[in-house]
């Protein structure tokens, strides 16, 4: 849901859990807040449309139109790396650090779920129900604790690689050490794990893609920010945000990837950015990249 049609959802798991847990690290996962303490929803970020996108003629592709959208839009601090693709019209676009490594932050959970659904198909066997109320917690509330247990339950690094050999991940993503919210990724792995989730063509079961669909289409209203701006108004995407504060530097990792639905077209979209001056200068470069390169690469603004 983007800030548009975002609503209130309940709290399945009780007032115990909410948005991020305190970890002994700080910098082993966002930036984390107390249990017991709502995240505040940023101030909502600045996103214009693209104010002339351009048409596409005869020596002017959809993507070139996209691409000139996002160079218009200016300056911006720190990095980015953006890839969509219009399931649609068979369109692809990347733009920006595509070939550059990014700490994946929260939008990791989404690898840790689909290998902990990969072990069950393997043994035949269907999520417990601890299982899916931690699967729960990790992606609609992206709680941390949520996420720790899961990822000791798939067997860390070594079950999450296995998974990522699986789904077609390059070697940026593999056999890395260190926690789960350092973990480094490209815009085309993200776009691997998209496809993944969200088309025929994947080692996930139909019934395990429609799980972490469902869950990703009901992320709690206080994150309802990132590359769902892009949609239209009227169609809830399905999505998962990262945000992290590095202590070393004082900058933050700002990422967010899902699915859209804009002007008839389902898109799948991965933004990733680092080197931000502050949460909520990642949250804008994230929807005003996401907003351009959808609304020109569709063609319509």
């Amino acid at each position: 849901m983007n800030r548009r049609t975002a609503l209130a959802i309940p709290l399945l798991l009780g007032a115990t859990v909410t948005a991020h847990a305190l970890l002994p690290d700080p910098d082993t996962a966002d930036a984390a807040l107390p249990r017991t303490v709502p995240r505040a929803v940023p101030a909502p970020a600045s996103v214009p449309a693209p104010t002339s996108v351009p048409v596409p003629t005869r020596t002017q592709s959809p993507e070139r139109a996209a691409r000139a959208a996002l160079d218009r839009l200016g300056p911006f601090d720190g990095r980015y790396a953006l890839a969509v693709a219009d399931l649609t019209s068979g369109r692809t676009l990347t733009h920006g650090s595509v070939t550059g490594t990014f700490v994946s932050a929260s939008v990791i959970k989404v690898d840790i779920l689909a290998a902990l659904l990969l072990q069950g198909q393997d043994r035949g066997v269907p999520l417990t129900a601890a299982q899916k109320r931690l699967a729960s917690a990790m992606i609609r509330f992206s709680d941390n604790e949520a996420a720790q247990e899961l990822w000791v339950g798939i067997g860390r690094r070594r079950g999450l690689d296995a998974a990522n050999a699986r789904l077609g991940f390059s070697a940026a993503h593999a056999g890395q050490r260190g926690p789960w919210g350092l973990t480094r990724t490209t815009v085309r792995d993200r776009m691997a794990l998209l496809k993944a989730v969200f088309t025929d063509d994947s080692p996930l079961s139909a019934a395990s893609r429609a799980y972490t669909r469902s869950l990703m289409s009901d992320v709690t209203a206080d994150q309802g920010w990132g590359v769902g701006a892009a949609g239209s108004p009227a169609s809830a995407p399905a999505f998962k945000n990262g945000w992290l504060s590095r202590p070393s530097t004082g900058l933050w990792v700002v990422n967010s990837v899902g699915l859209v639905e804009y002007a008839g077209h389902s898109l799948l979209v991965a933004v990733l950015t680092d080197g931000q001056t502050s949460e909520e200068a990642g949250i804008a470069l994230v929807e005003r990249t996401a907003t351009a390169a959808v609304h020109a690469l569709v063609g319509s603004v």
